[in-house]
């Protein structure tokens, strides 16, 4: 069965056609090109600018004034090094409570078929319809007197991770590949004697390893990026991550030192996209795959 395209086979055969097609496709590439690429170059660039150049309308393509310093007083003076530090915390703690909750919820709603396991996926489905405004004063509250231990957790990694461990979405995303693991699989595991926390971490977890490291770069994006948050439960200038510390440090700093930090705050999730897209792609198409 043929495919319908925007042009039809003949028409591209045709030197006019292929002439038309690499200069659309060219334009194409191009835009998409400026527009993704336009303002990390924007913020790259005007950390090399001094202050007058960085805020000059309009802007200069190509810094004028060579000033590769910026990037180094910006580290010192907004003490980059400790705020990195706090955020890798906060980043691999989520992580590592995600990736055993998360997959301990997934792995039971999707081979253990506990009762109403249907309606506990639907309702926790449900909770990605609630805008997440909605939930900081509820969180905050809890955090801020915790029911039943009646702990403060505020300055403390529990406020930033405790909120992060049930993602609904990380769920839905390992239960869906979990769903593709052939049952033969785990019945030739039981066979064997296997109980189901072994048949999880010497089967299922072994051949997860694509969509785990999904959930994984999913896990430290979100705390990376958040600030709303941390900015609530992390008052404490010393326990900042480094989207708050940035911030709360850039009054007085000049535009062209805080344009440079921002720069290396955003660096390592771009590098970690950069190494890592191929997995992000084959761990989100594998759960589409049965057999």
């Amino acid at each position: 069965m043929s495919t319908r395209t925007l042009i039809s086979p003949a028409q591209l055969a045709r030197p006019r056609g292929k002439r038309l097609y690499w200069v659309v496709f060219g334009l194409v590439v191009a835009l998409f090109t400026v527009v993704f690429l336009g303002p990390m170059y924007w913020m790259v660039s005007s950390g090399f600018k001094n202050t007058q150049e960085a805020v000059q309308t309009p802007p200069t393509l190509v810094p004028e004034s060579f000033e590769p310093d910026n990037y180094s007083q910006a580290w010192n003076v907004m003490d980059l090094a400790g705020l990195l530090g706090n955020t890798l915390f906060y980043a691999f703690g989520a992580l590592a409570f995600q990736l055993v909750f998360d997959v301990a919820a997934a792995y039971s709603l999707s081979k253990l078929r506990p009762v109403f396991g249907k309606a506990i996926l639907g309702l926790m489905l449900a909770t990605l319809m609630i805008p997440a405004t909605v939930l900081v004063v509820p969180q905050y509250l809890t955090v801020l007197d915790v029911p039943i231990f009646e702990r403060n957790l505020l300055n403390t990694p529990w406020a930033i991770w405790l909120p992060s461990v049930t993602n609904a979405f990380n769920i839905f995303l390992l239960k869906r590949f979990f769903d593709s693991i052939p049952r033969e699989l785990l019945d030739a595991a039981a066979m064997d004697g296997a109980s189901p926390m072994r048949t999880l971490r010497s089967i299922v977890l072994p051949i997860s390893r694509p969509i785990l490291g999904v959930v994984s770069i999913f896990a430290i994006v979100g705390v990376w990026k958040d600030f709303l948050w941390p900015m609530l439960t992390l008052p404490d200038p010393a326990k900042q991550t480094l989207n708050v510390g940035i911030y709360s440090l850039s009054t007085g700093v000049p535009v062209n030192v805080l344009i440079a930090a921002l720069t290396m705050a955003s660096l390592p999730t771009l590098i970690i996209f950069l190494i890592f897209q191929r997995n992000i792609m084959s761990g989100l198409t594998a759960g589409g795959l049965k057999g």
